[in-house]
């Protein structure tokens, strides 16, 4: 295809990116697996557009919680900016007051702490929703939500999108004046699924007829290119049926919806259909309706863990730390100190899973009064890193932690061989490791794993509420292991349910990641189990056998 603009630096838009930037509708709503670009080539030239197109305007950039939205969103966005040319202190300034060369919104906020300014005067405010009424008294001209499938609905239409209201007076004629858009892999849960309900208010002839309107705007302009390459000057008439096509599909883009839910499928032209067959046939069923066919589900009915719901995860970031970060932090400042959830002064409990080619830590800690055990984080190494590796990044991550103690639950697969360090067994292995780290390890023996029957109706009664404890997921910290939690499926053993484990035995791909199996599912059933049946104080040291 020639480009209409010769002077213009070329980018690769994939398919999902660019019908998403040709078709522009007022509304629009991508729902794209992992790796999709969403928020790069996505958000990115959407947030461009309305802060450029708009100069002096306020719009909001929604996420479900801020550290989300310092670790994710805006990082993609930056980056994607800064190919583009975008310079951070140059053309915008983030969480400061921007400079006096910067011309002024038209309407200023309250304080500049959660703003994105642009050198136009066009501002972007962070709205994360774990932060109460943050989107007061604002008056917005575009909206951004990422991370759908985590967004509070009922929070978005209280607080957010009356907001969206916009300065007719200024961008009345502008076709994305109150424009949304809204980001999201495919939800695991019926209340994630909130934002699905919008392929129901897509009208597809007219999404249609703007395709057709851009094909013919990309039509005329070539015309006229090739004419200025001859030496011709374009007729009048060409101009002038160019303009009228700007105005009659922007008249159409300002009433539009698009939805689009993205799979393997529309790319079956540079995959092929054997790519999809080796799937159908190496990957479980419900990976592959998920991620290849990118069908809806939610928490698996007859699934292992079929008493989660989501009531059963949570948010609870400390905002005067992360403020106290900025928006140039370094990666490593995020670690518990970020954490609400987590109660210095006590130990962690952790529950691991030990493979060939992942391992994993699940660490928590129960709250006796509350009857309730806050999963606080999840942690997992792959391949060539290790348990030594997984302790370290444990340990790295709670550094800041009062209480150097871990109360290591453990039962009869943790001793014996240890395939992934060497001969020596897991037990000896964690405890020499934490030790190293400057941590000490009360090590707590639960005898042989629990059969799968015994485990099942155990950890579902847990989540009924009528065991004494009552797990629940700090939702940022647990992103891999809740949604192995919520698709681990389940077949009839000799003693009845137990855990459909067959997965674990293909090889990764993709689609298919390690981390998505059941895996860190047994770390969190040892978990749960060492606190509901071997309550701890961390006081005494219980068989440390000689390492301590």
């Amino acid at each position: 295809m020639q480009q209409t603009n010769p002077k213009a630096t070329p980018i690769y838009l994939n398919r999902p990116q660019l019908q998403a930037q040709l078709i522009a509708a007022r509304t629009t709503v991508i729902v794209a697996g992992r790796r999709t670009g969403k928020t790069d080539s996505i958000g990115a030239p959407y947030v461009l557009k309305m802060m450029q197109r708009m100069p002096g305007s306020t719009g909001g950039i929604v996420v479900p919680t801020f550290k989300h939205g310092l670790t994710n969103t805006l990082p993609g966005l930056f980056a994607a900016w800064r190919r583009w040319g975008y310079k951070k202190g140059v053309h915008y300034v983030v969480g400061r007051r921007p400079p006096k060369s910067f011309k002024q919104p038209i309407t200023e906020p309250h304080d500049w702490e959660q703003v994105i300014s642009f050198y136009n005067g066009s501002i972007a405010v962070i709205l994360s929703q774990d932060r109460p009424g943050a989107a007061n008294s604002l008056t917005l001209s575009w909206i951004l939500v990422d991370e759908a499938k985590f967004i509070d609905p009922v929070k978005l239409t209280q607080e957010t999108l009356p907001a969206n209201g916009g300065i007719k007076t200024h961008f009345c004629r502008h076709s994305f004046n109150h424009a949304m858009m809204i980001l999201s892999d495919m939800p695991q849960s019926k209340k994630g699924s909130w934002f699905l309900e919008y392929e129901k208010k897509m009208d597809k002839r007219v999404i249609d007829a703007i395709g057709a309107g851009v094909y013919e705007v990309w039509r005329i302009k070539q015309r006229i290119m090739n004419l200025h390459n001859k030496g011709v000057e374009p007729p009048a008439y060409l101009r002038n049926h160019l303009r009228r096509l700007d105005a009659n599909i922007n008249k159409l883009r300002s009433t539009a919806t698009y939805y689009k839910e993205y799979s393997s499928v529309e790319n079956v032209e540079l995959l092929g259909e054997q790519y999809l067959r080796d799937m159908k046939r190496d990957l479980t069923p419900l990976t592959f309706q998920t991620s290849i066919m990118c069908k809806k589900v939610g928490i698996a009915r007859n699934g292992f863990y079929s008493s989660m719901k989501e009531g059963h995860k949570y948010n609870d970031s400390d905002f005067e730390y992360l403020d106290s970060l900025g928006f140039d932090y370094m990666p490593e400042a995020i670690d518990c100190r970020a954490d609400r959830d987590l109660d210095p002064y006590a130990p962690i409990c952790i529950g691991m899973d030990y493979n060939a080619n992942i391992n994993w830590i699940v660490a928590g800690q129960p709250n006796e009064r509350l009857g309730r055990l806050n999963v606080l984080k999840s942690f997992f190494v792959k391949y060539e890193r290790k348990i030594p590796a997984l302790v370290a990044d444990f340990c790295i991550y709670y550094a800041h932690h009062r209480t150097k103690t871990v109360i290591f639950y453990y039962d009869t697969t943790a001793l014996g061989s240890n395939y992934a360090v060497n001969d020596i067994d897991f037990r000896y292995t964690i405890i020499s490791e934490f030790e190293k780290h400057g941590w000490s390890v009360i090590a707590v023996p639960l005898g042989n794993p629990m059969r799968h029957d015994e485990k099942y109706n155990l950890i579902n009664r847990g989540f009924a509420g009528l065991n004494r404890l009552t797990p629940y997921f700090n939702r940022q910290n647990n992103d891999d292991l809740i949604l192995a939690i919520q698709t681990a499926g389940i077949e009839r053993g000799r003693n009845g349910f137990k855990k459909n484990k067959a997965g674990e035995k293909l090889a990764e791909s993709e689609e298919d990641l390690l981390e998505h199996r059941t895996d860190g599912t047994d770390a969190f059933d040892t978990l749960y189990i060492g606190c509901e049946s071997r309550p701890h104080s961390g006081i005494a040291v219980i068989d440390t056998g000689g390492v301590m």
